[in-house]
């Protein structure tokens, strides 16, 4: 039992206890965002931020500035995701659940190319291409960038981009030593699968009440 406590949290031990309670704080409200999103809440912005906040300060004081980024990101994204989902698109409706369409299409296309382009010069500018973790953090930038873009839209295939950056992030984090992050994204992805279930329904709904 202490060998496989210790294979998961050993490298805890050199943390700073305050770091750890943030981290798992950070954790917990990035599980209750990714909660209210799959049940379609507006809880998912603020709640997020909160997490990303932590996240952005922590991951600053680790030196994961591609991680750092993500999360910086996110918060702005909330800002604007919290607009939009509470926007009226006419006297008595909000911005309904939907799938994307071609401008869309294209233009997640365009945020995930121009996410790789700045975060090579991001990583460029500091001289952070030394490992092979470096590239895997670059691709999984783009495609949470592309994810969160489609989420503050509301926009179904949001979860399809949320699922795969998981799945990625999931081995990803725990190499670079955090496991309560692993262990977050894990949870993510199970959430993820129902969320993007649980949106297809609700749009079926939309579309057969129209």
């Amino acid at each position: 039992m202490n060998q496989i406590f210790n294979f998961f949290f050993e490298q805890y031990a050199t943390y700073e206890t305050i770091d750890i309670v943030l981290e798992i704080i950070a954790v917990f409200f990035g599980f209750l965002s990714v909660w209210c999103s799959k049940q379609n809440n507006i809880l998912v912005f603020p709640t997020g931020m909160i997490s990303t906040s932590i996240f952005v300060y922590l991951l600053f004081k680790w030196s994961l500035l591609g991680d750092m980024l993500i999360n910086a990101y996110y918060f702005i994204m909330s800002i604007y995701g919290w607009y939009v989902w509470t926007r009226k698109v006419d006297n008595t409706h909000l911005t309904p659940i939907s799938l994307t369409n071609k401008k869309e299409k294209m233009a997640s296309v365009w945020i995930f190319i121009a996410t790789l382009l700045f975060v090579y010069i991001v990583y460029n500018s500091f001289n952070m291409w030394t490992t092979w973790v470096a590239y895997i953090d670059t691709i999984t930038t783009g495609i949470f960038f592309v994810g969160m873009w489609l989420m503050a839209k509301r926009k179904v295939e949001n979860w399809i981009f949320w699922i795969l950056g998981d799945l990625i992030s999931i081995p990803l984090y725990f190499y670079k030593g955090f496991t309560f992050t692993s262990l977050q994204y894990l949870g993510f992805t199970i959430i993820a699968i129902y969320g993007y279930i649980s949106w297809k329904k609700l749009l079926s709904k939309e579309i057969a009440s129209v």
